[in-house]
């Protein structure tokens, strides 16, 4: 069962609540999947029972296969949010991480030509794997994460990249979703997604630092 954690292994005294992403928000993940650069942030949720933790092995379902990764730095909250304003929305951030939205491609690429949503591709069980998180001091204008697939180095992003900041993310999504403490917000993915392999070893960084080892295995 996930919980949230802090980096030095104690738990988060927070609820596991939804996980509301946002898609498109850096230029060139946009480019390489062809799709166009958005107006506005594109919105989506995935529920509870989407989150897995890092303390182990990755499953990916042989049935729901191929599943691609995409990493995000993930923010935490620890306030409750709605309409927020900049200084509430600073405010209202407890910690941040590093997560992976895992989704269905295919599936998703046949959603979208059908016009229908993308619960089957993006929001199945486990399709949100969060690393612990680290206490929020910092600077949002320039935090660099990454992730590293078999000792490469697969993706790389930099909120000073992003087409809308942290800060204004939160103020825009709070138009339409109240965020609850426990909450999680998935803030986009640079470019460099692929498909994971059973087999594969993953670490996840933030400013160089390690925050999650594990995994990847296959199951029917």
């Amino acid at each position: 069962m996930y919980a949230h954690e802090w980096m030095q292994g104690t738990k988060v005294d927070l609820p596991v609540g939804k996980v509301v992403c946002i898609g498109r928000n850096y230029v060139d993940h946009a480019k390489e999947l062809g799709n166009p650069v958005p107006d506005e942030p594109v919105l989506f949720l995935k529920p509870q029972t989407a989150l897995v933790g890092t303390s182990g092995d990755l499953v990916l379902s042989d049935r729901l296969a191929p599943i691609h990764y995409e990493a995000e730095l993930s923010i935490l909250i620890g306030a409750g949010l709605s309409h927020a304003t900049e200084a509430n929305a600073r405010q209202a951030i407890a910690g941040i991480g590093v997560a992976l939205d895992l989704t269905r491609r295919e599936t998703q690429s046949a959603l979208k030509q059908k016009g229908l949503p993308w619960e089957l591709a993006k929001a199945f069980d486990g399709s949100c794997v969060q690393s612990p998180f680290i206490p929020f001091a910092h600077e949002l204008k320039s935090i660099r994460y990454g992730l590293d697939v078999n000792g490469e180095a697969r993706q790389r992003g930099d909120t000073h990249l992003m087409i809308t900041p942290v800060v204004e993310l939160l103020c825009h999504l709070t138009k339409y979703f109240t965020l609850l403490p426990g909450d999680i917000v998935l803030t986009g993915t640079p470019k460099g997604v692929g498909q994971l392999h059973d087999g594969d070893t993953l670490a996840l960084t933030l400013e160089d630092e390690t925050l999650a080892h594990f995994s990847c295995v296959s199951a029917p």
